[in-house]
This record gives structure tokens, C-alpha cells and sequence, in this order.
């Protein structure tokens, strides 16, 4: 005989762990499965910036001890193309809302201290071969373990994603982008996240600690990582974040360098019998607006009051959580695709390449120029 939970969840990252924790606050019997190490996990570089509402989730419920002693406020982007620099402070505009920077690693490493304490049950090393929707049941290669409420947080390409019925709705686009993410063991060179347009393509800063950078580089869809030497992204940052005009940038060691490419996707509706969908499981966003980990904390705060009413008898949580968070996803998928188009010029070969680097022009110009644009663009961009 399998054995049982109240609520199994698959896949320990930020929708699955605070998911996790807010059950357990509650007195639900939880258990998390998730296939990586635990040291895997707890230091896998991820995105670090938590908008407002996330920030709130996690201080409410007690979650938030670490991002408060060792997170930073950040409050201002800025945007290089052609021969200027502008700069927005969304703190001032919109709801006034800022980012907390905090790396997801340390994030994740804090949930899953927070969850054990709680008493939650996390088995690390697990590799998830079937579940069954239906029932609940997870199969690994140990056994099987069934959940009175199945709950998929492992990712685009996970198990659970697989078993949503041909019935479901994918909804997909492949933005034909793709970028070179690297880490350095370097402080920041900008104060603010920066954003620079270059015929070369995009390149971006992000801080994510006083000695780590992260950077971003558009290269071609087929490129590797492998073939950047760390010489040649030092000179291509450069180059695209104009250091001769605007000063250079701190150095320092490459620990991490990935292609990223940007894709979306939305699953509608994000549950089919007993198993609900959360995180990247539900919804695949490009990391253009920085969006994926603040989606799957929000959807973790309503999944996890649906549940614990429904082990109470009320399942009306549940019946209501597509439609509830699917309205949310698209509104942070439209502005993720409207920071695609603002942040990446035409291919040189398209036909109306001209047409195109001017027409992005008068975007900038109107976000550097228009209050009501940049109301737009601060409320999109601290919230969901």
C-alpha cells in the first residue's frame, strides 16, 4: 500500500517551500519531493529580485528573517541606448513600491530550514517517475506515496506538467531570444539595474550582493555557453554598456555562465482532478521583468489557504484558484513580452529593421518622457 499525506508536493523551490511552510503553519501534514541535493538546491543561482507582494508573503507569515537582515531595497533602473542614459525611480511612481534584492539561494536555503522546523518531511535525491492526477499517487523508484491533494511545483518540464490531460490548454511562444547568464564574483558597477541597447544586442546589470553581479548578454539562439571566454564578455559588456562614456566596470572572477533562452508558457486551467499546478509548472516566463519567482510565490499564498479549507470540507479555494492566479500570470506575461520588445532590437537581416530601431526609440523616448508612461511601467514592474 502507497503511503499517504494530506498534501505531496513535488519540487522544492520557491513554490513548492512556501507553499510548504504556510501549510505546515496551518497544522496540514505536508511532504515535499524533490529530485536534487539538498546542497544542489541551496546553491543553484537563481533570480533575486522579490516585489512588493512577495516581500509581504513572506514577512506575514514569518518567512522573511533573512531577506529583512540581509536584503537591500533597490528603487531605480536605468536605460542606456544611442548616446544617453535615463533613469527611473519607481519608488516614486506607480503604488511607490520597491524590489527587495535577495538571492534565491538563500531564499530557498532559509524555506527549507523554516519548513523542517515546522515539521514538514522534504526527501531530497527523489526522482519522480509517474503521478497520477487522479488519485494523487506519486511513483519513484522507491515506491509510490499518495496525497489526498497533489500539488506539481517542478518546473516547465516536470512529471506533473506532463500529466496534465491533452483536454488542458498550452499556451507557448518562443521568443527566438536567448542570452548568456553570468555570475561574477565582482561588486556592482552601477547603482541601479541597468539596462543597455546596443546594435550589438542587449546587455544587463543586476546586483545580487555586495560582491556578485549578475550579468546578461543577448547573443544568438545557437550559441554556448562554453564558447565565452571571460575576456570576451568583459570586452562585449563593455562595449554594449558604452564604459567609455559611462565608466568601467568592476571585475572580477566568472563563477557561473548559462545560455538562457526566452520562452513562455501558460497552462489553463492549472488543475486537473486532485493535482494542482504552481511555479514554473504553471507558468514559464521569460526573465526579462524578473517576474518567474514573485508568480510562484503569489500562487503558493492562494493555493495554500484553498488547501486548508478544503481539508477542512471547503473546496471552494480550490475550485476558484485558475481563476484567480490565470488573470494574474498574463498580466505579468504581458509585461514580460513588453520588456522583450522593448529591451531587443530587430535582426539585421528582418525587412523592416529600420522601421523597428526607430519605432523602439520612440519607446524609450516616451518611457523617459511620459509620466504616465512611466506610472505603466512602475506598477507593472514591482507588481503582478
Amino acid at each position: 500500500m502507497a503511503d499517504q499525506v494530506t498534501v505531496l508536493i513535488v519540487g522544492a523551490g520557491p513554490a513548492g517551500l512556501v507553499l510548504g511552510n504556510l501549510l505546515r503553519a496551518n497544522g496540514v501534514d505536508t511532504l515535499i519531493l524533490e529530485r536534487g541535493r539538498r546542497e544542489h538546491v541551496q546553491t543553484r543561482a537563481r533570480a533575486g529580485f522579490l516585489g512588493a507582494n512577495s516581500a509581504r508573503v513572506l514577512t506575514e507569515h514569518g518567512l522573511g528573517a533573512g531577506m529583512l537582515r540581509c536584503g537591500h531595497s533597490h528603487d531605480t533602473c536605468a536605460f542606456r541606448y544611442g548616446d544617453g542614459e535615463f533613469e527611473l525611480n519607481y519608488a516614486e511612481l506607480g503604488r511607490g513600491e520597491v524590489h527587495t534584492v535577495y538571492p534565491q539561494q538563500a531564499l530557498v536555503t532559509d524555506l527549507i530550514a523554516e519548513y523542517l522546523d515546522r515539521g514538514g518531511r522534504l526527501r531530497f535525491d527523489v526522482t519522480v517517475t509517474d503521478v497520477d492526477p487522479t488519485t494523487g499517487t506519486v511513483r519513484h523508484r522507491d515506491g509510490e506515496i499518495q496525497g489526498r491533494f497533489l500539488v506539481g511545483c517542478d518546473g516547465s518540464n516536470g512529471v506533473t506538467r506532463r500529466a496534465m490531460p491533452a483536454s488542458a490548454a498550452r499556451h507557448t511562444r518562443d521568443h527566438g531570444i536567448a542570452w548568456l547568464a553570468v555570475l561574477a564574483q565582482a561588486p556592482q558597477s552601477m547603482s541601479a539595474v541597468t539596462y543597455a541597447m546596443h546594435d550589438n544586442g542587449f546587455a544587463g546589470h543586476m546586483a545580487r550582493g555586495p560582491e556578485v553581479t549578475r550579468y546578461y548578454l543577448q547573443v544568438d539562439a545557437d550559441d554556448s555557453a562554453e564558447a565565452w571566454s571571460d575576456e570576451g564578455i568583459w570586452a562585449e559588456l563593455g562595449l554594449r554598456m558604452q564604459v567609455e562614456q559611462f565608466g568601467s566596470l568592476r571585475q572580477g572572477p566568472i563563477t557561473e555562465r548559462r545560455i538562457v533562452r526566452l520562452r513562455s508558457d501558460v497552462v489553463d486551467p492549472l488543475r486537473h482532478g486532485r493535482m494542482f499546478l504552481a511555479g514554473d509548472a504553471a507558468s514559464l516566463i521569460s526573465p526579462s521583468a524578473a517576474k518567474g519567482a514573485n508568480l510562484a510565490i503569489m500562487q503558493a499564498e492562494v493555493l495554500a489557504k484553498a488547501l486548508t479549507d478544503a481539508v477542512k470540507g471547503d473546496e471552494r479555494g480550490l475550485d476558484a484558484y485558475s481563476p484567480t492566479c490565470l488573470p494574474r500570470i498574463w498580466r505579468a506575461q504581458e509585461f514580460s513580452h513588453w520588456m522583450i520588445t522593448l529591451l531587443h532590437g530587430p535582426a539585421a537581416a528582418a525587412p523592416d529593421a529600420g522601421f523597428q530601431r526607430v519605432l523602439r526609440r520612440a519607446r524609450l523616448d516616451s518611457l523617459r518622457d511620459s509620466r504616465a508612461h512611466q506610472h505603466f511601467f512602475a506598477e507593472n514592474y514591482v507588481g503582478i
